[in-house]
């Protein structure tokens, strides 16, 4: 990507327009690798009480889903168990042994206080004949599937030693028709692509979805009186406030792991791109670098201690990293080949993900903090925007699938693919939002 490219990206003068909701685009999810030697695991339908809120939504239905997206659990057909029993003291563990099993699943739904199911599951393993949970959730009944999620993550943990994070939720950028009468939405949805829901519609680009801490916020990019401006919008109340309409060039915002600021990137009258932090209350800017070159896409470490972002001070686009106070000299963490920028970091901060020229073309590859030690994880050529999940064990990506703008995620350890094909038009600049509170 040039340079000229890049402040293409950030320069569009653009005015917000107000469209009908015609819908967001739906995701599906196609596994295209996984693991070679998969967890076999039988989820058995739960049982339903007729009186409860969430009677006739299949929960194990959503689990199996999960599970088997996640690439590293293979699921028993329904048609091939022994029988369905919903609670651990009925299921005869030598029965499904037999047919290859390790662990079965087991559940049931019955009516709670206010409206709400109280669902009830335990994991054995059969092989040994431990139970390994015996938990109960209360779930409204307009938010059961969130609750099966929730169930598949505390599985995903106790089977993997990871928590899982099939009940968090994505946002993205959806683009349909074609110039000049595209439509842009700013979708989230749940991990899974179901559910999506449109935060905000326009005629002209929106960019730079991002996350704050607690899952309640989205900072973006927009376009109103032909200039560029950040945005942040409550999800919930749909809340919005313009935090940064500078002259010149506003993009790229990173929430600070407190929630107070945005790191963000700004050209000021002269036209020069640096790295900066807002504070949200105050408006008080803090300039982090002061470079000819262009300084952009700005991250957050999840401690707070340091900022990472993509300058191309040494010629090409490199990562570099610079403390969130006036006066650091930046240093570069990037070293191996020509092209690496927008970085993002895992939660857990060890490790950076960016993305690298390699081969021809641009790919997402990932990086050890501590040693530096990198790997190339995705396989296309016009690959962009990496973002953890939240367990830092997969990443979103941006890409083209047949032409298209398309969706993808890899996991951390290279092995598991997956592609997120929208039912209409193109998606980009997916962000993974943090586990909700």
């Amino acid at each position: 990507m040039t340079k000229l490219k890049l402040l293409l990206g950030l320069v569009v003068a653009a005015t917000l327009a107000c469209w009908p909701n015609l819908g967001a685009a739906q995701l599906r999810i196609d596994i295209t690798s996984g693991v070679t030697d998969p967890i076999p695991i039988a989820i058995v339908r739960f049982a339903q009480d007729p009186a409860a809120p969430a009677a006739g939504f299949d929960f194990a239905a959503v689990i199996q889903q999960d599970l088997e997206r996640s690439g590293r659990f293979r699921l028993l057909p329904n048609e091939r168990m022994p029988g369905a029993p919903s609670r651990a003291d009925a299921v005869v563990a030598a029965d499904w042994r037999t047919l290859g099993t390790d662990y079965v699943l087991v559940g049931r739904a019955t009516a709670g206080a206010a409206g709400a199911s109280v669902v009830e599951f335990e994991l054995l393993n059969v092989l040994n004949g431990q139970r390994l949970l015996s938990e109960r959730l209360t779930v409204p009944a307009a938010t059961a599937r969130n609750g099966a999620h929730r169930i598949s993550d505390r599985v995903h943990e106790k089977i993997l030693g990871i928590p899982g994070a099939f009940a968090t939720r994505i946002a993205y950028v959806s683009v349909d028709g074609a110039p000049p009468s595209q439509r842009y939405q700013l979708i989230v949805a749940d991990a899974d692509g179901e559910g999506a829901r449109v935060i905000l519609e326009s005629r002209q680009p929106l960019m730079s979805p991002a996350w704050s801490p607690d899952g309640e916020w989205l900072a973006y990019v927009s376009f109103e009186a032909r200039s560029s401006a950040i945005y942040v919008q409550r999800l919930r109340t749909g809340e919005r406030r313009r935090v940064s309409a500078r002259r010149g060039i506003n993009g790229a915002p990173a929430w600070s792991p407190d929630g107070n600021r945005l790191a963000l990137t700004l050209s000021g009258s002269g036209g020069n791109l640096d790295v900066y932090v807002l504070e949200l209350a105050s408006q008080a800017l803090t300039r982090l670098t002061d470079d000819p070159g262009i300084d952009t896409e700005p991250v957050w470490a999840p401690d707070g201690s340091a900022i990472y972002f993509t300058s191309d001070r040494s010629g090409g686009p490199q990562v570099y990293r610079v403390a969130p106070t006036a006066g650091d000299r930046p240093k570069r963490v990037t070293f191996t080949g020509g092209y690496n920028a927008r970085p993002r970091l895992s939660p857990d901060g060890t490790q950076l993900a960016y993305v690298t020229l390699d081969g021809g073309g641009y790919k997402v590859a990932i990086q050890d903090v501590a040693t530096g030690a990198s790997r190339v994880l995705s396989k296309g050529r016009f690959d962009e925007s990496p973002s953890f999940a939240p367990n830092g064990a997969t990443l979103i990506y941006a890409g083209r699938d047949r032409g298209q703008g398309a969706l993808a995620t890899v996991s951390a350890d290279g092995l598991i693919t997956q592609r997120l094909k929208s039912d209409r038009g193109e998606v980009r600049e997916p962000a993974w939002g943090p586990f909700l509170r």
